[in-house]
């Protein structure tokens, strides 16, 4: 019997699970539904089982046993599993929905798309922006030429994290450029339509912020073909900043704040004289993924964005890091195009109205 709606575990239960995709299901019940939990912590389990009426509650043992209940997963682990939640899952015959970064290594990456394609079974990195009306809004006015020819990219990002949470550890996959950079590199990637040829980074060590296994912060150069540059600056000790600018030979447009998740984006188109400024509306860009990546499942569709898209820039994350080690600069081998998104995806959904109390979890930064 065909499917109507797919059903969810929702793999790791830490700040993005609770305070983003856990809510996000009321809004894509569509064709989502949010099926099983799986967690370390009972606590988390038995409450956030309680409050969302999950009836299936699975230990990270019992794993396995709980993919014989699902049609996917959407995998919030630390970076450092993703891989390994998301091979067992496909093995199982279970499609993968997988938040960024799509794994901490270019082999790991490799791996999972491999193992999906063994499966025959659907395999997503979970860019939210893709579903972003006015993000994509900005990808098809560069694209239809509102600004002329794009020379140069900008942007910054950068919170206050709190020591110890996950992000800050080494192990788990942690580090500005997984966290933030994943988020500057993929809008670069995007607005110029080509992959960088050639990286450029240089990282502050972050044992002054009390982040000793990672980099504070990193500024990083890509380079792309046509003459073409991207800078941005990612920080883990400064203010909170979200924005990136494109620049063509007739116009740019700068948007800020440019990633955020519980914030309506907004974006100043100049061209000459003329200034046009837009404001969004807050929107549940995880619902979003959710309708989308079940159509894709329940339609027999591959996804945009790809694991290969998430598998790209995971691949420039890891030359950056080279680069920062070495002091000079990382060439990148030539990659074939890659499917972009398209204004037909964007998904106008209702935010969440109000931020679920965590669960045995603390958000992240300040």
């Amino acid at each position: 019997m065909a499917l109507s709606k797919v059903r969810y575990a929702v793999v790791g239960l830490g700040h993005i699970a609770q305070a983003a995709v856990l809510p996000a299901f009321a809004h894509a019940k569509r064709n989502s539904a949010l099926h099983a939990i799986v967690s370390g912590s009972d606590e988390k389990l038995n409450k956030l089982g309680d409050r969302y009426r999950v009836p299936v509650r699975s230990s990270y043992d019992n794993y396995e046993r709980c993919l014989k209940e699902v049609d996917a997963v959407y995998i919030c682990t630390p970076n450092s599993e993703h891989a390994d939640y998301a091979v067992r899952a496909a093995r199982a015959g279970v499609h993968v929905l997988c938040e960024k970064p799509l794994a901490v290594t270019a082999a790991e990456c490799t791996r999972m798309i491999e193992a999906a394609a063994a499966a025959n079974v659907r395999l997503m990195t979970a860019c939210r922006l893709h579903f972003e009306p006015l993000f994509l809004e900005i990808v098809d006015m560069v694209r239809a030429g509102k600004i002329g020819e794009p020379r140069y990219f900008t942007s910054s990002f950068s919170m206050h994290a709190k020591p110890n949470g996950i992000r800050t550890q080494r192990e788990l996959g942690g580090g500005t450029l997984f966290d933030l950079g994943v988020y500057c590199i993929n809008a670069a990637r995007l607005l110029f339509r080509a992959e960088p040829t050639e990286v450029f980074a240089y990282s502050i060590d972050g044992a002054r912020a009390d982040l000793p296994e990672i980099d504070e912060m990193t500024s990083g150069m890509m380079r792309f073909d046509g003459d073409r540059l991207a800078t941005f600056t990612t920080s883990f000790a400064a203010n909170g900043v979200s924005d990136l600018r494109v620049v063509g030979t007739e116009g740019n447009i700068h948007a800020e704040p440019a990633y955020d998740y519980a914030e309506a984006l907004g974006y100043t188109l100049t061209v000459g004289d003329d200034v046009k400024t837009k404001k969004g509306r807050r929107r549940d860009q995880f619902a979003a993924e959710l309708v989308y990546f079940s159509d894709c499942v329940l339609n027999g569709k591959d996804p945009e964005p790809s694991a290969e898209e998430g598998c790209r820039d995971v691949r420039v994350v890891d030359a950056l890091y080279q680069s920062a080690r070495r002091g000079a600069p990382v060439s990148l081998p030539h990659f074939g195009p890659e499917r972009l998104p398209v204004r037909s995806q964007a998904e106008d959904l209702p935010p969440v109205i109000r931020q679920p109390e965590l669960v045995a979890v603390e958000k992240p930064h300040d």
